[in-house]
Order: C-alpha cells, then sequence, then structure tokens
C-alpha cells in the first residue's frame, strides 16, 4: 500500500517545549524504504534584509537603468530586475544561497520553460552575491554607483 505525501513540517526551537514537539513528530514518522523521510537539523535560515532588497532597488537597478544603453536604449529597472533573476539566480538549491524549497526554472505542460524563481527566495548571503553580480555587470558598462546628479 502507497503511503500518502508526508508534509513538511518546521519547527523552530526556541524552548523545551519544541524540542518536545520535535520528539513526539519523529516518533511518529512513517517508515518507508521506497521513500524515506529526510530529518535535517540546522540553524534557522535567515531572509534577505529589506536594507538589501533597497539597496537593489534605490541603487543598483537604478543606477543601471539610467546609465546602461544597449542597443541604443535604456531598459527600466523592472525589465533589469527580470534579466538579472535570469541570469543570476542560482540555478539550483543551496542551501547557503536559498531557502527550501527553492526552484529556479519550471516547466509548463508544452514543455516551454518559465522563471519560477525569485529574490525572495534567497539567503542574506544569496542576496548579497546576487547583488555582487548586478554590480559586476554594471562595472562592466561603466556604471558609477551612487551618482545622483
Amino acid at each position: 500500500m502507497m503511503r500518502q505525501k508526508y508534509p513538511t513540517r518546521r519547527f523552530l526551537i526556541r524552548s523545551e517545549v519544541q524540542k518536545k514537539a520535535v520528539c513526539q513528530a519523529v516518533g511518529h514518522l512513517p517508515e518507508d524504504d521506497e521513500k524515506p523521510i529526510e530529518v535535517v537539523i540546522r540553524e534557522q535560515q535567515n531572509r534577505r534584509k529589506t536594507d538589501q532588497n533597497a539597496l537593489m532597488w534605490a541603487g543598483a537597478l537604478k543606477d543601471i537603468s539610467e546609465q546602461v544603453y544597449t542597443d541604443g536604449r535604456t531598459y527600466d529597472s523592472e525589465t533589469w530586475h527580470e534579466f538579472f533573476k535570469r541570469k543570476f539566480l542560482p540555478e539550483e538549491f543551496d542551501d547557503e544561497l536559498t531557502k527550501e524549497g527553492y526552484e529556479k526554472w519550471a516547466y509548463l505542460p508544452d514543455g516551454d520553460r518559465v522563471l519560477k524563481g525569485s529574490t525572495t527566495q534567497l539567503t542574506v548571503k544569496g542576496f548579497a552575491w546576487y547583488l555582487e553580480q548586478i554590480y559586476a555587470f554594471g562595472a562592466e558598462y561603466g556604471v558609477m554607483f551612487g551618482e545622483r546628479g
């Protein structure tokens, strides 16, 4: 008999109460040779910080949208944001750079690939790395970051 898919459960251990709840849950996990349950214990991953997000939009993306010309034209911040997500988001889950469950691409029923990944799925370290890629891109085009006229 096939068992139902086991739902993901997260416990943040702050006191003895949560530790007991984890022990209780582990004690009732199904045993399954074909689809074993994975138990991972680690420190909580930090999401990107709001000041990182502001730095990206009010800083890097704004400067690039105002200063980078490709094929004789500029592009707005939203277009650059989409471009950079496709170009620089990690291709696969990486527990240092992305939150659990991260996927960059999804596939439609006809096989077309669409961007599923988001900067909201990056950790603090992942978002810092992502911003470095954007700044490096801008530097290649001679962008003067932080220059306000």
